[in-house]
């Protein structure tokens, strides 16, 4: 499995011959009119961070046969656009090629008890990548590489580091950061390998084997 970070949440995922990509949002704009040959889009949730409308329609120019699978928020958005996808629920599981992706919750970490909860879904694919969207969701799964969310307005970086001591991946990479890196890669860097999880601190534009 190669995984390409393009940047935030938007990661290019490659294995079994296909191109998987994730959440192409307001953060890596520029990222996406250069995607090319791309098979299946995977939305979690409607933040414009994850989803970006504009960005979306010029991936579709370019990747006419591309496949859309995402939840009830993100389908609703679509549907207004008469953009064609697939809505899925919780414990789905879909077959994308020989690719198996299972999506997993239904809920958007909670930001303050005054905002109601909005979507988030999770995908946990190919059995080896677990990638939670906005949540700290876990997938009841034996996780081996963790897209691991490291910080945003409904999350500290000590939750964060808890979440992956809990999932005990064999590898965990950092996602949601935007452009703030700091404490959000140096802690779990520093505490993660006491655990036995290797902490790879990828940044936009890294390329990983996995």
């Amino acid at each position: 499995m190669k995984i390409t970070k393009l940047g935030h949440c938007c990661l290019l995922i490659e294995t079994k011959g296909k191109r998987i990509l994730t959440d192409p949002g307001s953060y890596t704009v520029e990222a996406h009119s250069k995607l090319e040959n791309i098979d299946f889009i995977l939305f979690t949730h409607e933040h414009q961070d994850h989803y970006h409308i504009e960005s979306l329609k010029i991936i579709l120019d370019k990747n006419p046969s591309v496949l859309i699978y995402t939840n009830n928020s993100v389908s609703d958005l679509l549907t207004q656009e008469n953009i064609e996808h697939k809505k899925i629920g919780d414990s789905e599981k879909v077959l994308l090629g020989e690719v198996t992706v299972v999506c997993i919750g239904e809920k958007h970490a909670q930001m303050h008890s005054d905002i109601p909860l909005s979507s988030n879904m999770g995908f946990f694919i190919d059995g080896r990548l677990w990638y939670p969207g906005d949540a700290f969701t876990d997938p009841k799964q034996t996780v081996e590489i963790l897209a691991l969310p490291v910080s945003g307005p409904w999350m500290k970086i000590g939750e964060a580091i808890d979440y992956a001591i809990l999932l005990k991946p064999k590898i965990a990479f950092p996602v949601h950061d935007g452009t703030r890196f700091g404490s959000a890669h140096t802690l779990p860097t520093k505490l993660l390998p006491n655990y036995g999880i290797e902490f790879v601190a990828m940044v936009e534009g890294d390329i990983k084997e996995f």
